[in-house]
């Protein structure tokens, strides 16, 4: 079929929908909600489509479209819920299970015709994190079932006047910020994690620091640490350690209000905007007891022959200082004595290469570009040149750019079933480095690595593993990733083959340093960058701003 997607922001929910569809045959388009109604008849006008689905929809459809032509909603919500704040809800109220229905778009808002609903599990995670892997693989569960119904012709959707559904109608309103807002004094580090939780990406939790009105984004709980409730007690990784009734919680990032004056008011490491120099840092080592319950965004652990540096950042986003770091972890992992090196192995986002918001922020976002870049690089190579072990990418989520070009530094490339990969780096305006110009057509192949890269267009699990950009397609739930890893990375470090294996991916990096030398993939990579981060008139400079401060109708 032809199918039209609208979506207020081309999110990891509305790739995923726009892949998964496109591997079955349908022939998929995009229109962004933001760029106005007009544009939104004018994709509907000239595309002429048979379906049209709205997977992600902070705006009404205009009357004239859903009136004349099928438009399926995806709402983040179970059967008869009705709202814009579903999930907000369902984690205030510690919701054990929650569902996505897909509903004919009408007059009222989530009212319309059920073509199909799923439920789900609530992890004890973030919204973000949330949905993008359990809400995720339910609502592409209902939209293929709503896709495949509507092709079939002879399904008749369940009105909500049903008294299956009429039963269950709940209107959940807005829930604003007075809702969230955290009494330092006398909620639990319970409550408090769970404000926190909910609005960890977007809205953030509104809160005072120092004098300054900030958002407060991402909870994570701190079992040593203590002080007087809302005190700020110390740093870590960027992050900020501020003190509860009864414990204390990690907040990884902050964002300025937009009328505060700050010339970049948007999300970064909570010590970029807090700028506090008297806070003492507080050090993890990278491998924590078992015991304790804090906060890092680097691990590594060990299993017999099995070594896994473990690492999560906002959004999948690395800035220089990330990139420094995982190397210095990295490094710290070839030490010991394993035969299996894991990377990554978390739920969620693997890594979408260097942070476009700290770049953004800098003094000299054309030099910043430039160190983090090399930041970036320096990892990657250093993975490229392990020869003596095995390296395994672990990608419990979606990776993009840089971040997918890490994943292809590695010997092996594992990835939960649900995740979309964006192996390139045209929208937003670059040529790329990381060594892709070596990595991706050793992998796919000149042609398919000169389509990825040109056409930029999203690209799910399941077409990854065909075309060989994955090695292994994990089809687990986002809460088994990491132990399904471990099994598997056991199994492959206890297989007779693998020294064979080490030895041949040693005299391969051999033979092909020989016959053109990583150095020279760098240096002509880094020609290119270079020349487009001390561009004033690059295009990359535009889009990176507009990307950052959630510009409607930006990058797609």
């Amino acid at each position: 079929m032809d199918i039209l997607l609208v979506a207020s922001a081309f999110n990891s929910l509305s790739q995923r929908v726009y892949a998964e569809l496109s591997d079955l045959g349908h022939r998929v388009d995009v229109v962004l909600a933001g760029q106005g109604p007009d544009a939104v008849r004018r994709a509907v006008r000239d595309r002429c489509p048979e379906l049209i689905v709205a997977p992600m929809l902070k705006t009404a459809l205009p009357e004239d479209v859903w009136q004349r032509h099928t438009c399926l909603i995806v709402h983040p919500g179970p059967l008869g819920d009705r709202g814009p704040s579903s999930l907000d809800w369902a984690l205030a109220e510690q919701a054990a299970e929650w569902g996505v229905t897909v509903l004919r778009a009408e007059a009222a808002m989530d009212a319309g015709a059920v073509w199909a609903s799923e439920a789900f599990p609530v992890a004890p995670v973030g919204k973000s994190d949330l949905y993008r892997n359990e809400v995720a693989d339910a609502a592409l569960t209902a939209v293929h079932r709503a896709v495949r119904r509507y092709a079939d012709g002879s399904y008749k959707p369940r009105p909500q006047s049903d008294p299956a559904i009429r039963g269950k109608v709940v209107w959940r309103d807005v829930f604003r910020q007075e809702r969230r807002r955290i009494d330092w004094a006398a909620d639990d580090t319970a409550t408090v994690l769970r404000k926190l939780r909910g609005a960890d990406s977007q809205p953030g939790v509104l809160d005072e620091l120092r004098g300054r009105e900030v958002f407060l984004h991402g909870g994570h709980p701190e079992d040593e640490l203590r002080g007087e409730p809302g005190r700020l007690l110390a740093t870590r990784a960027g992050a900020v350690c501020r003190a509860t009734r009864d414990g204390a919680v990690w907040i990884p990032e902050l964002r300025p209000r937009r009328n505060s004056g700050d010339r970049a008011p948007f999300r970064r490491p909570a010590t970029d905007v807090l700028a506090a120099p008297d806070l003492p840092e507080s050090p993890a080592p990278l491998e924590l007891p078992p015991d304790r319950r804090t906060w890092t965004d680097i691990r590594y652990r060990q299993h017999g022959d099995v070594g896994l540096v473990s690492f999560s950042f906002p959004g999948g986003a690395m800035s220089t200082d990330h990139c420094r770091r995982l190397l210095t972890a990295y490094r710290y992992a070839l030490a010991r004595p394993t035969r299996v090196l894991v990377l990554g192995g978390r739920r969620d986002f693997f890594s979408n290469g260097i942070h476009l918001n700290v770049i953004e922020a800098a003094p000299d976002p054309a030099e910043e570009s430039r160190t983090n870049l090399d930041a970036m690089d320096d990892l990657v190579e250093a993975v490229l040149r392990t020869t003596d072990r095995l390296v395994v990418a672990a990608l419990g989520g979606n990776a993009a750019a840089g971040g997918a070009m890490l994943a292809l530094a590695a010997d092996e490339v594992w990835c939960r079933a649900g995740a979309v990969l964006n192996p390139h780096y045209r929208r937003m305006g670059l040529y790329g480095s990381e060594f892709w110009t070596y990595s991706l057509p050793r992998r796919v192949g000149a042609d398919t690595a000169r389509r990825l890269t040109e056409e930029a267009q999203p690209v799910s699990a399941a077409t990854a593993a065909r075309i060989g950009l994955v090695d292994g397609l994990l089809p687990v739930p986002a809460q088994g990733f990491t132990a399904e890893v471990e099994r598997l990375a056991a199994e492959l470090a206890g297989t007779a083959e693998l020294d064979r294996r080490i030895a041949a991916k040693a005299a391969a990096r051999r033979a092909d340093e020989e016959e053109r030398p990583l150095a020279a993939y760098r240096r002509d990579e880094l020609a290119r960058m270079h020349a487009l981060f001390f561009d004033p008139d690059a295009a990359y400079h535009s889009l990176r701003s507009d990307f950052v401060r959630k510009v409607p109708g930006g990058v797609r």
